[in-house]
């Protein structure tokens, strides 16, 4: 499909063109929520910790007699059921990390492209640049191109002014073309794509 590039000036900048294997798909919330689980689950720290009966600093010995004293029988005052003991089947540090093929995680993300596309949310820029690093200069720019909330996405290297002019502006995220993911592509409003992020793209789903 042919799609219209802009500059950051909001000028036009000729066309591109555009896969449709890459941004045609009819999207599957499914294989994007597979996808964005997957990525979650292994940002997931899993230092949550609580200790058990064999980690508490308490005596083992006996509570009291077995018999003739008429209450429950017991025996360490690190069980569970009193206070002070260890937790009963609570968490411990580990890995919340699951597998998901190659395969799927390609398509979630040839998915979440063509999703952005039907939704009218992607707009290519011709080149991500900024002639000088400040915030205020760049927060304008977005301002007369309508985007308050979005994903830019650059080539394999970002321009230093544009990504430090950037990095201040709450709800904008700047990445370059190897960082681009199914998470914070669908968790930003509109996509940005600079003409050589799309053709690293053609490139690598070709």
């Amino acid at each position: 499909m042919e799609f219209n590039v802009k500059t950051l000036e909001g000028k036009d900048a000729g066309k591109v063109s555009l896969s449709d294997a890459i941004f045609g798909l009819e999207p599957r919330e499914d294989i994007l929520a597979r996808v964005i689980r997957w990525q979650l689950a292994k940002k997931q720290q899993g230092t949550h910790k609580a200790k058990g009966r064999a980690e508490v600093s308490r005596t083992g010995a006996k509570m009291y007699k077995q018999k003739g004293t008429g209450r429950a029988r017991h025996h360490s005052a690190r069980a569970p059921q009193f206070r002070g003991g260890g937790k009963a089947h609570g968490p411990v540090v580990r890995s919340h990390e699951h597998d998901l093929p190659k395969k799927v995680r390609a398509l979630g993300l040839r998915h979440a492209l063509s999703a952005k596309i039907k939704a009218d949310d992607v707009i290519v820029i011709d080149n991500l640049v900024a002639t000088e690093a400040k915030t205020k200069a760049l927060a304008s720019v977005f301002e007369t191109l309508g985007l308050t909330n979005a994903l830019f996405i650059g080539g394999a290297e970002l321009d230093g002014n544009f990504k430090l002019a950037a990095q201040n502006i709450p709800n904008i995220d700047v990445l370059p073309i190897q960082g681009i993911n199914v998470y914070d592509i669908v968790r930003r409003g509109k996509l940005v794509l600079s003409k050589a992020a799309v053709e690293a793209l053609e490139e690598r789903f070709k």
